[in-house]
């Protein structure tokens, strides 16, 4: 098993890979020795490399959890070394630039299923992983049309063994459903965190706190994203908008009635998050004890 890139979920994903006993080797592939030595201390993998050549050829599967924007090179790097069972995912937030380019070569894409673990931390680096990111989340498999099934299965089963409940979208959906779901939540807290003048900020209460928490996250990886899948971002943020006016508008007419119904909906929309959340855990732990070896 090869992680390439060990920082939060590629370390968690060694640390949950080591602690269930499902790998007989796990290797952290990256560019800093010094960050791949940290991982191998920390518990996240067995051993690293710098170079493909010396993981790709002993492993069967290969997790790319580098940033979004350099996830398609790394791929591809991988096609010379790889034997003829290789089962190559990846843990990128946005997936239809990823496998639109691995799709062209059609040697390579017999071997990749796209998957986005939806977990994580607003906390970066290896020192943040945890064994137990990814229990009871989900994960989303985005193959395409030429993916084989028992390929399709073999992903889906690595991810379930990590704990997650696994689904299955087209890229583009994925890319539509994570904007609104994930991408413009994190620009919200981030314009919200920068708004607020310093003196304010001893007077902030829990609203406040769980609300930005997302913006103490790591800027370089969440510019990529958004850059990645700016037209998704673009559109919800233009819906977004359009909410936030219609609440402006409706407090300075000072509306209480309709202020009333607009807060009352949002309201039915955070409890049917809070049903789906637990439906998914649920799901979650059922699949964990369906696994096929």
């Amino acid at each position: 098993m090869t992680i390439v890139g060990v920082g939060l979920i590629g370390g968690s994903i060694g640390k949950a890979l080591r602690a269930r006993g499902m790998a007989d080797e796990v290797i952290g592939l990256g560019r800093d020795q010094a960050r791949l030595a940290l991982a191998q201390s920390v518990g996240a993998i067995d051993s690293f490399t710098t170079h493909f050549e010396d993981s790709i050829p002993r492993s069967q599967i290969v997790v790319i959890c580098t940033p979004v924007d350099r996830i398609s090179a790394d791929i591809l790097q991988c096609a010379p070394f790889g034997h003829p069972d290789l089962l190559i995912t990846d843990a990128g937030s946005t997936k239809r630039t990823i496998v639109e380019s691995v799709s062209q070569i059609a040697d390579l894409a017999a071997h990749y299923v796209g998957a986005h673990p939806i977990a994580g931390s607003e906390r970066s680096g290896v020192e943040a992983s945890r064994a137990d990111l990814f229990e009871r989340s989900l994960c989303v498999l985005t193959p395409m049309d030429s993916t084989p099934e028992k390929l399709c299965d073999r992903a889906r089963n690595f991810w379930a063994s990590l704990g997650c409940h696994v689904e299955s979208m087209t890229p583009a959906v994925h890319d539509e459903v994570l904007a609104q779901m994930s991408h413009v939540p994190h620009v919200l807290a981030a314009a919200l965190a920068r708004s607020v003048p310093a003196s304010s900020l001893p007077f902030g209460g829990g609203a406040f706190r769980d609300v930005t928490r997302v913006a103490a996250a790591d800027p370089s990886l969440w510019i990529s994203i958004l850059l990645e899948n700016r037209e998704a971002v673009l559109q919800t943020l233009d819906q977004y908008l359009k909410s936030l006016h219609e609440f402006r508008s409706l407090l300075a007419q000072s509306d209480s009635d309709r202020l009333k119904i607009w807060w009352h909906e949002a309201k039915i929309q955070r409890g049917l998050f809070e049903q789906a959340q637990a439906q998914l855990a649920d799901r979650s732990r059922r699949s964990s004890s369906e696994i096929i070896d």
